[in-house]
């Protein structure tokens, strides 16, 4: 990704990598178009896969060492 000012490219390898895992940045350009296609793919995964979803949101949280939100924890 490259980045001017405010303004966002994408290589044509990064596009099909994204594309890969289901996510279309086709036309975004800033921050908030990235923001607003990762909002799309979010519902969608949460609607068709919410326990792939809550696997994502679980390792991301371990990742970054914080607890997930109350709603996301999991129960066993």
């Amino acid at each position: 990704m490259r980045r001017a000012g405010d303004v966002l490219r994408f290589t044509p390898g990064e596009i099909e990598d994204f594309r890969k895992l289901g996510l279309d940045f086709d036309g975004a350009r800033t921050p908030d178009d990235i923001e607003q296609a990762l909002s799309r793919w979010a519902d969608t995964l949460n609607d068709e896969r919410p326990n792939l979803l809550e696997k994502i949101a679980a390792e991301l949280a371990k990742a970054k060492g914080i607890p997930l939100p109350a709603r996301l924890t999991r129960v066993r």
